[in-house]
């Protein structure tokens, strides 16, 4: 079993796609482990806040196949192929971390993003604060706490999620 790390964020009906993503993840890999839900302002545009967390989960699904169910997830709310990167989104569901899986082309693993967004480390760090990240062998708590948190608000929304299957 490989353990999986994926974004989820939304900022079109927020509580409606965050609930909807969770329930169709719950539905592809069983049990889910949920960071806190964070609501932080749109990035690379002007837009309304996102909700973000991070979900972990283990599955028996190579990589593509993983890919290719979050992204029937987020066609299955909304989400239409070929949007544009930095825009509204009624789901977004990216692969963070496959096992320690480090890789390029065609998907590269672990993100970068993991790095440089607030609303994908501070989570990560929540759920995995020990962990070493794959390139950097620096734990998620000790990237956390070097990240520049000015650069990026976010804060943590009340939010109880209990599987509707």
């Amino acid at each position: 079993m490989a353990q999986i790390y994926i974004s989820l964020g939304s900022n079109v009906q927020r509580e409606k796609h965050t609930r909807a993503g969770l329930d169709a993840l719950f539905a592809a890999f069983g049990t889910l482990q949920l960071s806190s839900l964070f609501e932080s302002e749109a990035v690379g545009f002007a837009g309304k806040a996102f909700f973000n967390m991070v979900i972990g989960a283990q599955t028996r699904l190579s990589v593509d196949e993983v890919v290719k169910t979050l992204k029937a997830i987020e066609a299955s709310n909304g989400r239409l192929q070929g949007d544009k990167k930095f825009a509204p989104r009624t789901l977004d569901l990216d692969l963070l971390l496959y096992d320690d899986l480090v890789q390029g082309e065609p998907l590269t693993l672990p993100r970068a993003e993991i790095l440089h967004n607030a609303f994908v480390l501070w989570p990560l760090a929540e759920l995995i604060p020990a962990r070493l990240h794959p390139q950097t062998q620096t734990s998620y708590a000790q990237l956390w706490q070097d990240y520049d948190k000015d650069s990026q608000k976010l804060w943590k929304v009340e939010f109880n999620w209990k599987p509707s299957l």
